[in-house]
């Protein structure tokens, strides 16, 4: 019974936190969001290349000379009482033109009771996952391209069963400083486990993402614009929650036709004040405003929004996140620059 309960949890927690990508590989913490900043924006942003360490987790191609010593820490109070966190520092050499990335992904399942064949409480047992990367991104030549990636150690530990891998991440990336544009290819988790749980291998969550972002000319605005999944299509099946019937007692199921699976892909954020010590942050997923809205119900699914401040050289940065009406996050991050 035991044996049961504990994949079951796992899948349970997965599935409710990647919506209908959940169960389909392991090791899905790997596509958590990252950073306050990255939640404000939509929940994945790929193209801030500044000082911001963090970045680099999922996009590595972002590993820059502004990220030199910088060392950012975050935490996030996730949804069924799961926590996790993640650490970036950047250190850059040989006159400041090689920059070498770090980073650490930690979650915390919590505790659950586990029962015998018989029902019988058999104690308590937990679940945790971590993952260990170390990136680097070098310029392509003369031109405006950047190339990166990110390798890393994946352990994973549910009650009695363990797991190993290793996972790559590639970046590329296109920076216009004339319009202050930029635009980039990320390809995630490529990889395998090397030990499995309990014999059985299971792939990596493989994910796909093009990212967009420009800061307006003569507005204190820079907006972004992701794809995200491209590898999976379609992203969206009918939900029989959401079946119509009329009043002869036909019933019609939901239909997701293309523009409505287009949009799923797509988040959209914008940051005020990109550039200053005081940055406001709106974002808003259409995936996730999706797949949790609830039938004749508002409730916001979908949206973020966040802050960040500066002082001397720490900045603190606070997003929060709607899932549902009665499940949200609240990101909270450190960055300190330790130059």
């Amino acid at each position: 019974m035991l044996k049961k309960i504990v994949p079951f949890c796992y899948l349970l927690f997965s599935s409710f936190c990647f919506a209908q990508l959940g169960g389909q590989s392991t090791y899905q913490f790997l596509n958590l969001v990252n950073s306050p900043r990255q939640a404000a924006l939509g929940g994945k942003v790929l193209t801030n290349v500044d000082y911001d360490v963090t970045q680099a987790l999922y996009n590595p191609s972002t590993i820059n000379v502004e990220m030199d010593n910088q060392f950012a820490l975050n935490y996030t109070s996730y949804l069924g009482g799961i926590s996790y966190g993640t650490a970036a520092y950047a250190y850059t050499w040989d006159r400041r033109t090689q920059t070498i990335h770090a980073g650490m992904t930690y979650v915390n399942y919590g505790d659950f009771i586990g029962y015998d064949e018989s029902g019988l409480e058999t104690g308590t047992f937990s679940g945790s996952e971590a993952a260990l990367s170390v990136g680097y991104a070098k310029q392509i030549g003369y031109s405006d391209f950047y190339a990166g990636a990110n390798v890393k150690l994946i352990t994973s530990t549910l009650e009695q069963y363990s797991s190993f891998g290793v996972a790559a991440d590639l970046g590329l990336l296109y920076i216009d400083e004339r319009l202050e544009f930029q635009g980039t290819l990320v390809v995630r988790n490529l990889g395998t486990q090397i030990t499995t749980y309990a014999g059985r291998r299971e792939s990596l969550p493989l994910e796909i993402d093009v990212g967009l972002s420009q800061t307006l000319e003569n507005v204190p605005l820079r907006w972004h614009l992701t794809f995200e999944n491209l590898q999976q299509w379609p992203i969206g099946i009918e939900n029989p929650a959401r079946a119509t019937t009329d009043l002869e007692g036909n019933q019609t199921q939901e239909k997701v036709g293309f523009l409505s699976q287009l949009i799923r892909h797509t988040i959209v954020g914008a940051e005020l004040f990109p550039n200053k010590g005081f940055n406001i942050r709106l974002g808003y997923s259409f995936r996730r405003g999706e797949e949790l809205r609830i039938v004749d119900q508002r409730n916001f699914s979908g949206i973020s929004a966040g802050f960040s401040i500066k002082l001397n050289k720490l900045r603190f940065s606070y997003t929060h996140a709607k899932y549902t009406t009665a499940a949200n996050s609240n990101f909270f991050g450190l960055q300190i620059d330790l130059r």
